[in-house]
């Protein structure tokens, strides 16, 4: 175990991995041994951002075995897209996450947020959440740049308008990325890649167009990646997502990690309220005064109605 040499996994493609060693060297790595996490089954038991021991192969350069993974501070997870019963690491020991999103081109799906904040909140990850493309926003899409600026800023999220055509809020960008470690993810065609290359010009991230037959992106990350900043801090660069679903969460998980929701949850009646038919319950009354968004409340009844659906029979 003393010649085993401590670094940051940098790179995963499935099946390797790249490690940074503390002194700088890259080491081209496979998994020695079964990691899981909690019990859980893993697509991928390694993630970019972890800290891990590696064992060097004496007989070839820079190749080697993750043989430990040292305690994460935190990380982000989501269902396998492939394997339903499967769990996939997006990346682990983050500063904070933030969200791509646009309101056209491709046009907004706006319950992908209150899913992507359903990744960030159990571990308390400050989340950023990023509209792009705003060199194409009307007075039509402001006015909903602005209803969800006020619904999230509301709930102490931070969002930001930018663009990486004209460089509109770029400066802003950077800084609340500087000295941090950010995972950066959203939807196929939001403009994510061509985002980080204005962000930081010297990665030349590949970018592609909308599809012209479906108005969809096309996905051009193929991996999970950590790239340092210049500037300083590092971004975790995410293929494009699809959808976002749960089947490590209960339903008590949603309702406490809308956080809103959580906050009036000790008013209600019932100790085990799930805000949906019960009596006397505080959230659905701030719903109906209008405290509480229409909109985040609607996407988490979505949401809990999927998961019950889905995870019952592994429940039961």
């Amino acid at each position: 175990m003393e010649t085993w040499k401590t670094g940051t996994v940098v790179k995963s493609t499935g099946s390797w991995y790249n490690v940074r060693l503390d002194d700088d060297t890259i080491v081209q790595c496979r998994i020695a041994g079964r990691f899981r996490l909690n019990g859980k089954k893993l697509t991928n038991p390694v993630a970019v951002g972890d800290r891990v021991k590696v064992e060097e192969d004496p007989r070839e350069e820079n190749v080697g075995a993750i043989k430990e993974i040292l305690e994460r501070r935190n990380h982000v997870i989501r269902q396998s897209p492939r394997r339903k019963h499967d769990l996939h690491l997006l990346a682990s020991n983050v500063d904070q996450a933030m969200v791509v999103m646009t309101i056209i081109s491709p046009n907004l799906k706006q319950g992908f947020i209150d899913r992507f904040l359903l990744m960030t909140e159990p571990f308390d990850i400050p989340a950023l959440i990023v509209f792009n493309k705003s060199d194409l926003y009307g007075p039509e899409e402001m006015e909903i740049y602005d209803i969800l600026r006020e619904i999230y800023e509301g709930i102490g999220y931070r969002m930001l308008l930018v663009s990486a055509v004209d460089g509109q809020g770029i400066e802003e960008l950077r800084s609340a990325l500087k000295d941090k470690t950010t995972l950066i993810c959203g939807q196929s065609g939001v403009g994510k890649s061509s985002l980080v290359n204005a962000i930081e010009s010297g990665l030349g991230l590949r970018t592609q167009e909308l599809s012209d037959y479906s108005g969809k992106g096309q996905h051009t990350t193929t991996f999970a990646e950590m790239f340092p900043l210049n500037f300083g801090g590092a971004i975790i660069d995410t293929p494009g997502i699809k959808s976002l679903s749960f089947n490590h969460l209960e339903p008590q998980d949603i309702a406490h990690n809308f956080r809103e929701l959580f906050a009036l949850s000790d008013q209600c009646k019932f100790a085990d309220c799930l805000h949906r038919d019960e009596p006397k319950c505080a959230v659905k009354a701030a719903v109906d005064d209008g405290a509480v968004s229409e909109l985040r409340y609607i996407n988490y009844l979505t949401i809990l109605e999927e998961v019950e659906e889905q995870n019952y029979w592994e429940r039961n």
